[in-house]
């Protein structure tokens, strides 16, 4: 085996040396910086309903990608999260000559997450200058825009076309182009809607310009492929001229007209200065924003903190009853599935911070509960059983031919440990009598059903994928047999929280499920398990999240065994765990150390994307950013959820915080769920 440390310390040499990602000391960590290039890595606008995948030309998006819809990928194959219609392809020429990314000089770009806006500055021929600023608008969640502005350097003449496209997988798209006057006010609209290939959902998107002064006549053009909207109009030198490309996307799955919605939005864009609406969203992200990790002497990590965050909070809305895949909605990676990513890695995240937030997350189970009640019924257990990949229709969406989605079942009780955490930290009693208890109740009855009793009086679960996936159909994996039972214990605190009677089994069957050791006390992964390379972290979970073990020395012993023989291409949160357990170990270096090799390996430019491994070009990553995330709150913030809620607990030196990494002056936790105090820690 490669030595794990030479590997990681090339890959962070390489980083610091060849990495696109520009920082600027200005901005407060709060703009991410580019010149020369237009996404090499494409960077995403969303907010929690659509997700705006921005293209190499700064004029036009690479996709739309819906949250909760689907359909399937295939005639025969598993659903996958749809794309929307893309409703901007601006096409600009000036003097007859067509603007393209292959002639803009002095290309800028600007990723503000605190606006939630990307902006993209450019000049053509020494002609014009032009900025372009994306938004998906957070104050209406179906809704983006472009907003360009357009600065003559000389007398010229501007002609704008907009085409809208429909993906592959849209069928029957048809489109429209009509002026509204009856009402008294010209109200220009496009559109163009279809159907998705299998379901046959409407998927319907409206377009329209904005301008800040007086319109200029819009103009149809048809040909026989296509068909824009679009004007002209004559710039004096020094003239700055501005409009906007507002667009709606509506979808069948979340309403029942959504050709009409589609309009209406867009009517409503009309009819409102754009200043406005823009002002909507900055207020929408400045009460986001109340909930902040402030790192202050690191410039390169607040950066990627605040970019987790920024991808984590705009890939969920409150009362959305949505969950969020791995990706976010950034792509359709992994078929915008939602796995245990969402309540092992992201969740803690955001339930420390939103409790409305982490709500939503939790309501998108309870409604599949029936689903899993199914499909625990049909693989002959009781309780409730959830799919290791979930779509719209809680039903499993994994693969056939991936024994994950038959064999990997700790899902089931990262589910019901979400729950218990939610409780605990938000103390809603009326929550867990209506929607927490049952779920855990119908867990718990799943994990009394699904263990086998041994000759040794011990219960065992068998035929199992853990976390760590390089080994598949096992017997008594660590994190899947510790994960059952701290989900059993929380059953029974649950019912004991609302005076009702545990089933004594739960109790029981926690006390004798097997945790196998070697013989020299590391745990061993599983019954066949002999010191293999391992995909990520899974015994170390047994120390954080589930503080199964609160033995220091069990912990390092886990940590110093399986730390080297994770593999080198395996994905970002393995290091993210370790550095949190070092933390609450007291050792800060190698916890602020793990904490880099978190993200810095995977960071990709030209804004510092997260993608899943240090070999791979899939950004965003939420999953990792949770990860990450983690390793600040649980780490070296020393945040600790338990039965008093969210806690500050105190580190070996007596001080408050576990471990803050010497190379920062102090860490600044704004917004915190349930505490009206910042919490802060400063350097010894």
């Amino acid at each position: 085996m490669r030595n794990t440390s030479q590997i990681i310390g090339f890959f962070l040499f390489r980083f610091l040396i060849f990495s696109p990602v520009a920082f600027s000391q200005n901005d407060e960590g709060w703009v991410l910086h580019s010149s020369g290039t237009v996404n090499e890595f494409p960077a995403t606008m969303a907010n929690g309903r659509i997700g705006i995948v921005t293209s190499p030309n700064p004029l036009t998006f690479s996709k739309i990608i819906l949250s909760g819809v689907y359909d399937k990928e295939s005639e025969t194959g598993v659903s996958r999260i749809v794309k929307g219609i893309v409703f901007a392809n601006l096409e600009i020429k000036l003097n007859g000559q067509m603007i393209t990314p292959g002639n803009m000089d002095h290309i800028t770009q600007a990723f503000d997450m605190k606006r939630a806006r990307l902006e993209t500055n450019f000049e053509y021929a020494g002609k014009v200058k032009i900025s372009v600023q994306l938004y998906a608008l957070y104050s209406m969640p179906y809704c983006g825009m472009l907003d360009v502005a357009v600065t003559a350097l000389s007398d010229c003449e501007l002609e704008v076309q907009n085409r809208m496209d429909a993906p592959k997988g849209i069928k029957d798209a048809s489109g429209s182009f009509r002026i509204q006057k009856d009402i008294g006010v010209v109200l220009p609209m496009q559109q163009l809607m279809g159907k998705t290939e299998f379901k046959h959902y409407v998927i319907a998107s409206t377009a329209a310009f904005l301008f800040e002064a007086r319109a200029p006549e819009l103009k149809e053009h048809k040909t026989l492929d296509d068909e824009s909207v679009g004007f002209s109009v004559k710039i004096s030198k020094g003239q700055r001229f501005s409009f906007a490309l507002a667009g709606s996307e509506c979808n069948g799955e979340d309403m029942s007209d959504p050709k009409t919605e589609s309009e209406r939005m867009v009517t409503a864009l009309l009819l409102r200065k754009k200043s406005e609406v823009l002002d909507d969203h900055f207020a929408a992200w400045d009460d986001i924003w109340k909930h902040d990790i402030i790192i202050e002497g690191d410039l390169k990590a607040q950066q990627a903190v605040r970019l987790g965050l920024f991808n984590l909070f705009s890939s969920v809305r409150k009362d959305s009853r949505l969950s969020v895949p791995p990706m976010g909605l950034t792509s359709q990676g992994y078929c915008g599935h939602v796995f245990w990513d969402m309540e092992l890695w992201m969740f803690p995240v955001i339930l420390a911070f939103d409790k409305d937030l982490a709500k939503t997350i939790l309501d998108y189970r309870f409604d599949r509960l029936q689903k899993a009640k199914q499909k625990a019924r049909n693989f002959g257990y009781k309780g409730a059983m959830f799919p290791w990949e979930s779509d719209d229709t809680g039903e499993e969406a994994t693969p056939a031919w991936a024994l994950t989605g038959t064999l990997e079942h700790h899902i089931t009780a990262d589910i019901g440990i979400a729950c218990w955490n939610y409780y605990r930290v938000t103390k809603d009693k009326e929550w867990l009598q209506s929607t927490g208890y049952p779920m855990l109740k119908e867990i718990a009855d799943f994990w009394v059903s699904r263990v086998k009793k041994g000759n040794d009086g011990m219960y065992h679960i068998n035929n199992v994928v853990g976390a760590n996936e390089f080994f598949e159909n096992i017997d008594d994996n660590a994190f899947t047999n510790a994960s059952a039972i701290t989900v059993l214990r929380y059953a029974t605190q649950a019912a004991q929280a609302i005076n009702k009677s545990p089933d004594s089994l739960w109790n029981t069957v926690a006390s004798k499920i097997s945790i196998l050791h070697f013989a020299n006390g590391v745990t061993r992964e599983n019954t066949t398990y002999n010191g293999d390379t391992v995909k990520q972290a899974d015994v170390n979970l047994l120390s954080y999240p589930l503080e199964y073990y609160t033995d220091k020395d069990q912990m390092r012993k886990d940590l110093e065994y399986y730390e080297p023989r994770m593999d080198s291409d395996g994905p970002a949160m393995s290091h993210s765990v370790l550095s949190v357990i070092y933390s609450r170990l007291g050792e800060c270096e190698k916890a602020y150390q793990l904490f880099g090799q978190s993200y810095l390996p995977n960071q990709r430019g030209p804004f510092g994307l997260m993608s899943e491994s240090k070999y791979s070009n899939n950004p965003y990553f939420n999953t990792g950013a949770g990860g990450m995330l983690q390793a600040v709150l649980y780490g070296f913030a020393g945040l600790e959820i338990c039965d008093n809620g969210l806690v500050q607990v105190i580190s070996l030196s007596g001080k408050p915080g576990s471990c803050l990494p010497r190379e920062w002056k102090s860490l600044t936790i704004k917004g915190l769920q349930g505490r009206q105090e910042t919490v802060k820690v400063v350097t010894r």
